[in-house]
């Protein structure tokens, strides 16, 4: 079975390499993607902008020196993964993506190094590149692909979202999927709750989760759409909704007792889960390089949740190797 996996994500290689907005990077161009991947963590991690092609050998040094172990130049450890360049409309190289060489999860392409410049972002280039990603993928069987975001870089997540992708966990880092059996999705407010849709081909968009506030605790309805929904939605629909939820600073707490057990959803799950792990997110930023942690969302002031058994704890959350950055204006 494994290989089978791994001759599926071969052909699916080629067919992303033969696609029409991106080009695989060839012999020679690993400096100047190990450039464009600096430039990549230096905008998400440190807030700056900087232009991989014009950037001197002192300030390479200086921003991976201030970036740390997540601005470490790896030589010849791009083994693992093929490299591709997205193109813009006239096929100028604007950003990249690449895509590993076997599979994670449930079987899906790894997808990591999304990055498009500024002045090329708005043009729907990273929804480009990604769409062409999915299409290889399911059109060897495989179920889609999966991609990781730091929680502190906003524009990259809000992104996702809007690009109609699951949140299916928060190990180490945000976890993104999209896969055939999970149609797209969205949010709407209304009435002062926030509302997750999923698309339906015969009734348009049908909302399955609620989620208000009462006093300074959420509120978490479920609608007989979402009882009824099949086993990926259902699983990765809470998950989802408590991203957004985060975004918009407001609660992912419904009381006490389900905080003292916030730990069970160490990986994904109910929202108490994410709101523990926005904690230990933002803690590591700090004591980091990262100078973007602070997001919208704030913790309830309350005794910390039980601690982790022994045998379930997970480890320090750690920075992926291969940042993720796609501006969120571009559609």
């Amino acid at each position: 079975m494994v290989r089978s996996w791994d001759a599926a994500v071969g052909r699916a290689q080629d067919r992303l390499a033969a696609g029409v907005r991106v080009r695989a990077a060839v012999d020679g161009e690993e400096r100047r993607f190990a450039l464009w991947d600096l430039a990549s963590l230096v905008e998400g991690e440190l807030g700056g902008l900087v232009d991989p092609d014009a950037l001197a050998p002192a300030a390479e040094r200086d921003w991976r020196e201030r970036l740390g172990e997540s601005g470490r130049e790896w030589p010849g450890g791009e083994l693992y993964r093929r490299r591709y360049w997205i193109l813009d409309e006239r096929g100028a190289i604007v950003g990249t993506v690449a895509v590993d060489n076997w599979t994670k999860g449930p079987s899906q392409l790894a997808v990591s190094s999304l990055y498009v410049r500024p002045h090329a972002r708005g043009r729907g280039l990273a929804a480009a590149a990604l769409d062409e990603v999915y299409a290889a993928a399911t059109a060897e069987g495989l179920p889609g692909f999966r991609l990781e975001a730091h929680w502190s870089w906003r524009p990259a997540v809000r992104y996702y979202l809007r690009r109609g992708l699951w949140v299916v966990g928060w190990k180490r880092s945000l976890s993104f999927a999209r896969m055939p059996q999970l149609p797209l999705h969205r949010v709407r407010e209304e009435d002062g709750r926030l509302l997750l849709l999923v698309a339906d081909r015969q009734r348009g968009w049908v909302p399955i989760l609620a989620a208000g506030q009462e006093g300074r605790w959420l509120r978490l309805d479920e609608t007989a759409d979402y009882r009824g929904c099949d086993g990926w939605v259902h699983e990765y629909a809470r998950s989802t909704l408590a991203l957004y939820l985060a975004l918009a600073g407001r609660p992912l707490v419904r009381g006490p007792q389900w905080w003292a057990e916030a730990w069970r959803w160490a990986d994904a799950g109910e929202p108490e889960g994410l709101a523990a792990r926005i904690e230990e997110f933002e803690r590591a930023a700090r004591t980091g390089a990262d100078r973007t942690a602070g997001g919208p969302y704030r913790p309830l002031p309350l005794p910390g949740p039980a601690p982790l058994p022994q045998s379930a704890a997970p480890p320090e959350p750690a920075r992926p190797a291969s940042p993720q950055l796609a501006d969120s204006a571009d559609g």
